[in-house]
């Protein structure tokens, strides 16, 4: 479904993850039992944090915050592709197609300002345990909150302003499973190259700020580990930080490989994987990473549940 050339579009088709009918069903299937994990594991989490007085610490609220991110993630991108899975007809406006971009992409970068908030306060608790409850106060927990969230909503409008210069008149069809501004920039019928050096500047910046203040973080934080008399105190420590750094890791290799080091030419089945990784998986492994090797956060359930 390809418009002419003196016709402005003002819909979108979403090719999806495959042509393929007999893959269809199994994919919507497999899709809605991860969003239905994802939605009942972050909600969750944010729940018992919220219910468990044990847990209303500066840790846990940074905790629900990423939660609540990536819900919003997940949310954003996988029930309008459940809806293709099912539907002949995919397509999507042209508001709504920079709506969903914006929130998910809004959504991501909080989460990589709130992995490094949650990174600098692991490092006071560790680094500087007797000044922790001072320097971490609950107003400065919810400040920090606040600007993420913040720098998350005007990043994205930033983009998304940007996006408004452009026209589409080559082509309605998105080779990808959502509106990614990438595969934008391919069907725009006026010279994207603004919005291509504002889109690398912006996501090298954020990223290389972001990831190397956490590195900092972690790498004071193991050295603090290291010289822990307490043996219990060092696998604590560690257990609580391994969880930290493994998020971190599989979330920041697949942004820097999409949005600083993207390949050319047409979207292929390595770019959509990676696209998945950070839309789809991440949001789910997210609550079990930081959760099921938390004994506070385990105790904090059973005591919810003999309630």
């Amino acid at each position: 479904m390809t418009e002419e050339n003196h016709t402005l579009v003002t819909e979108f088709i979403l090719t999806g993850l495959t042509d393929q009918p007999t893959l269809k069903a199994a994919l919507f299937l497999l899709f809605l039992i991860i969003y239905l994990i994802t939605m009942v594991g972050n909600l969750g989490l944010i729940a018992l944090i919220w219910k468990d007085p044990h847990l209303h610490t500066p840790m846990y609220l940074f905790l629900s915050s990423l939660a609540f991110a990536d819900s919003c993630t997940s949310s954003s991108v996988t029930p309008k592709m459940l809806i293709n899975f099912l539907s002949k007809s995919h397509e999507i406006s042209l508001v709504e197609c920079f709506a969903q971009f914006y929130f998910m992409g809004s959504s991501a970068t909080t989460e990589c300002f709130l992995l490094t908030v949650m990174a600098y306060d692991r490092y006071v608790a560790i680094c500087n345990p007797l000044l922790y409850p001072v320097v971490m106060s609950n107003r400065l927990c919810t400040q920090f909150i606040a600007v993420t969230y913040l720098i998350g909503t005007l990043h994205l409008a930033v983009h998304v302003g940007l996006l408004l210069r452009l026209t589409f008149c080559r082509s309605n069809i998105i080779q990808y499973y959502y509106c990614e501004i990438l595969q934008l920039f391919n069907i725009s019928c006026i010279d994207p190259s603004v919005n291509i050096v504002v889109l690398l500047v912006f996501s090298i910046s954020i990223q290389s700020f972001t990831f190397l203040t956490i590195m900092v973080s972690y790498v004071r934080v193991l050295f603090a580990i290291l010289n822990k008399k307490s043996e219990n105190g060092k696998r604590k420590a560690f257990s609580t930080c391994s969880a930290h750094l493994l998020s971190v890791s599989l979330f920041y290799g697949t942004l820097f490989l999409i949005y600083v080091c993207p390949g050319s030419g047409p979207v292929g089945d390595k770019e959509k994987m990676l696209s998945l990784f950070y839309t789809v998986i991440i949001p789910l492994l997210n609550p079990f990473v930081y959760s099921l090797r938390n004994k506070e956060v385990i105790g904090a359930f059973r005591r919810v549940v003999r309630k």
